[in-house]
């Protein structure tokens, strides 16, 4: 049964990106603004998103949504505990302000999606480039935070498997160092129900914490990460305990 499920599942995010992905295109020869863009966009994921819990069982709940800046100026970059595709797809849709990820540029050429991303105001990189690549990340992301758009970045770099944890790069508290705003750490359950790599998807529900501001006036990147780290990993074995029983 889970198989089916996943199966429409994929299959209704398939044929539903299709028909977003052409009005983006559309609004944009248009002279369409990215504001708008994005939120023809985040109405896809979040179509996505309510998707999975209707087709698959796959559900959410929030914590600490009081944490998030409430000034629409306010820059902020988030940093998400990377398990899965889900919360790539989850964080559009559950946050009050337009979101920037940081993505590599490859996913430029997957037909539809990859035109829709390539579409709106976000910073994609070639990871081959080194320090040309992150001197791109800060010059675009000073910009965006400078106009209240959130950066979101996951720190490990790429989805690890339940109950472990990835190394934790510092290039995004270097990016919130030098623009001056602060870092939100947030913890994310994902893989209970969603595994990295995984096609079948276990009904089930995924848990977000959104942890408090941290200032990064003052900070060294590397120091700044140590504490998000340690709130991140702490919280994700507060809320899934099975995970790092062994």
């Amino acid at each position: 049964m889970p198989l089916i499920r996943s199966v429409i599942h994929m299959l209704w995010m398939a044929v539903t990106c299709i028909p977003y992905t052409l009005a983006i295109l559309v609004v944009r020869l248009f002279g369409a603004s990215p504001r708008t863009r994005y939120r023809i966009a985040r109405a896809w994921l979040k179509l996505s998103v309510d998707s999975a819990g209707w087709f698959a069982g796959v559900h959410y709940r929030v914590q600490g949504m009081e944490h998030l800046p409430t000034d629409p100026l306010q820059g902020v970059v988030l940093l998400v505990k990377h398990q899965s595709t889900y919360e790539t797809f989850l964080m559009p849709a559950i946050m009050p302000r337009p979101l920037a990820y940081v993505f590599k540029k490859e996913l430029l050429k997957v037909p539809f999606f990859g035109w829709s991303i390539g579409s709106l105001d976000m910073i994609h990189i070639n990871r081959a480039d080194g320090s040309r690549a992150f001197h791109k990340v800060v010059e675009q992301g000073k910009r965006l935070l400078a106009q209240g758009t959130w950066v979101i970045m996951f720190p490990e770099g790429t989805r690890v498997p339940r109950g472990e944890k990835g190394d934790y790069k510092s290039g995004a508290t270097r990016l919130a160092i030098m623009a001056g705003v602060p870092v939100v750490p947030i913890a994310v359950t994902s893989a209970k129900c969603w595994p990295r790599k995984a096609f079948v998807k276990r009904p089930g529900v995924v848990d977000v914490s959104v942890g408090p501001q941290i200032p990064t006036t003052g900070r060294k990147h590397d120091e700044l990460m140590l504490e998000v780290e340690a709130w991140i990993e702490g919280e994700m074995h507060r809320l899934d305990p099975e995970a790092y029983a062994r």
